[in-house]
């Protein structure tokens, strides 16, 4: 079977990703984006779930959770790890995103954590456009990118904060967040993130 484009490395490591996921809470890995999520909240898309942590956490704060993961390997540890009633669990894949759209539902949150980054400029523009839609009208949508080395086996590029803003604006999310040259959670010294949460534009 194909790999599919932005997943290149993580069947074959999926074990050993469960564990580095998993060794973070939610609560802990995203405390500066927690208080923007609407306080009505009732529905969240989780886009790249991987073993289901944050899916987990949206789920304990009382929300059903679509969690789209395309790694099967990934997905069977999030099953394991997160039995959560409130979790959907569905093998879709960026950048179209079919079978999320043919739910024909809006989310309240949509996260994309270490997810963008995954993907070209052509390929991230295309994202924007189905993911946006995705979006309720009060939502929130909250992503994560990585800034630093490729791994050996991944596919990665190097995306400026700056021009997922542009591109966010070019669909009508302003921005509500943006907080660049966070320290990596692993100590790796050549590696930050960059945390930043979008709106629609009012």
């Amino acid at each position: 079977m194909p790999v599919i484009s932005g997943t290149e490395g993580y069947a074959n490591e999926a074990d050993k990703l469960a564990v580095q996921y998993e060794s973070f809470t939610f609560e802990a890995l995203h405390k500066d984006i927690i208080p923007l999520f609407p306080k009505d909240a009732k529905k969240a898309l989780d886009i790249g779930a991987g073993t289901g942590r944050d899916a987990a956490g949206l789920a304990g704060m009382g929300l059903e959770v679509l969690a789209v993961e395309p790694v099967a390997e990934m997905r069977a540890h999030a099953r394991r790890l997160h039995p959560s009633p409130r979790i959907d669990w569905l093998d879709d894949c960026l950048p179209q995103l079919a079978r999320v759209h043919a739910r024909a539902e809006t989310f309240d949150i949509v996260m994309m954590t270490a997810v963008l980054m995954h993907f070209d400029a052509a390929e991230r523009a295309l994202i924007m456009a189905r993911v946006v839609p995705l979006l309720a009208p009060q939502g929130v949508m909250a992503l994560s990118l990585r800034h630093g080395p490729v791994p050996p086996g991944r596919r990665m590029f190097a995306v400026a904060d700056e021009d997922v803003i542009a591109l966010a604006a070019t669909h009508g999310l302003a921005p509500m967040l943006t907080l660049s040259g966070k320290r990596d959670k692993f100590q790796r010294d050549d590696v930050t993130w960059s945390r930043l949460v979008f709106k629609h534009r009012d």
